[in-house]
């Protein structure tokens, strides 16, 4: 795939621009947006720019990260605080993103998303309210290996590090990761399946697929 330089203020004006268009094929008022990346790429960084660049051009968008939906500690450390298959398979709480985030945004939802369920820090529920998505309102959903669990997106964008920039940028505490983001791109290929592959090795050039 042939990828363009592009600054970081571009692409998120491109983004932005690209999402106000954006009609979902299920009839849902909502596009639902995945921005998919190791914690290394900052998925949730990009996300929040555009949020702010849909905000200043007058579109609701609600950015939701999945650390916000972690599984609680005494079931996703079972294994131990090291085991790449459970954070492969079990970190993550799908089925409260499936309920909480994606249910009320299909078609005849009622838009009440919420937009964390557990505090990773103090392993305790957030009790955060619910947030009311108007109708045309952008879900920006932000984390790692979303494009493996059949949510339903209507644009996926994938922020690919190569494995040195992958390793460099990834704190040495969590390389124990690393083993899990060889196996997705190996199972998933996300680099292949996503809308929107933006090249990050380099976080002051990017390069894009357009």
């Amino acid at each position: 795939m042939r990828l363009e330089a592009i600054t970081w203020d571009r692409l998120v004006d491109r983004l932005a621009e690209r999402l106000l268009d954006l009609t979902p094929a299920d009839g849902s008022p909502w596009p639902r947006i995945a921005f998919d990346g190791a914690p290394a790429s900052a998925p949730g960084d990009l996300a929040a720019r555009v949020h702010e660049a849909l905000r200043a051009r007058g579109r609701p968008s609600l950015a939701v990260g999945t650390e916000g939906f972690l599984r609680p500690a005494s079931v996703r450390l079972e294994h131990g605080h090291q085991d790449v298959d459970a954070y492969y398979d079990g970190w993550f709480d799908t089925g409260a993103l499936w309920r909480e985030v994606f249910g009320p945004l299909e078609a005849g939802g009622d838009g009440r998303v919420l937009p964390d369920l557990l505090d990773p820090v103090t392993d305790r529920a957030t009790r955060s309210p619910y947030v009311q998505l108007p109708p045309g309102g952008i879900l920006l959903l932000h984390g790692p290996l979303l494009l493996r669990h059949w949510f339903p997106f209507d644009l996926t964008v994938h922020l690919l590090l190569s494995a040195g920039a992958l390793r460099r940028r990834t704190p040495e505490a969590a390389h124990w990761t690393l083993p899990a983001f060889e196996r997705y791109e190996q199972e998933t290929d996300p680099a292949g399946t996503a809308d929107v592959l933006v090249r990050a090795d380099d976080p002051r050039r990017p390069a894009w697929s357009g």
